[in-house]
């Protein structure tokens, strides 16, 4: 049969002739897609205070996400775009979040890229993309200048 997942097909043959690798592969893919589907779903039933996401069309694997600015932040008022990309090895790999809209932010660069740990050494399988998207939404209140992608606006903390 084929299998069809935004703009990603894949062909699985059931049988034993696939390699070991390709049908780990397989698996491993649709276990990620499965394991995104529900988090969609929890995002539904209980959304992140003042946050949403969901797929860009029907591709499970590419997300937007919209953070409100946070109440008594610098970004009060604000709406602010992210894109979300699951690996295929996902939740075992972080998902990539960049921001789309431009944040002047100690912990965002220009291009958008987002320095904080559980997108990175601190990632966990038992993380969901609710947890990400508050932790962004804390970051933005809370920025962490010890850490900064932008060093000359940390300072503005320090």
């Amino acid at each position: 049969g084929t299998l069809y997942f935004g703009s990603r097909t894949f062909r699985i043959w059931l049988g034993l002739s696939w390699p070991f690798a390709a049908r780990s592969a397989a698996v491993v893919l649709l276990m990620a897609l499965k394991r995104i589907q529900k988090e969609l779903q929890d995002l539904g039933v209980d959304p992140p205070a003042n946050c949403s996401a969901g797929p860009v069309g029907d591709d499970m694997f590419n997300w937007q996400a919209t953070i409100m600015g946070p109440p008594d932040s610098a970004y009060q008022g604000g709406v602010f775009f992210l894109n979300i990309n699951f690996p295929s090895d996902y939740p075992f790999k972080p998902p990539k979040c960049h921001f789309t809209t431009k944040i002047y932010h100690c912990n965002v660069n220009s291009n958008g890229a987002i320095c904080l740990d559980i997108l990175k050494d601190q990632w966990s399988p038992a993380l969901t993309i609710g947890k990400v998207l508050l932790s962004l939404s804390s970051l933005m209140t809370d920025p962490n200048p010890n850490d900064p992608l932008v060093p000359e606006i940390a300072q503005l903390y320090l």
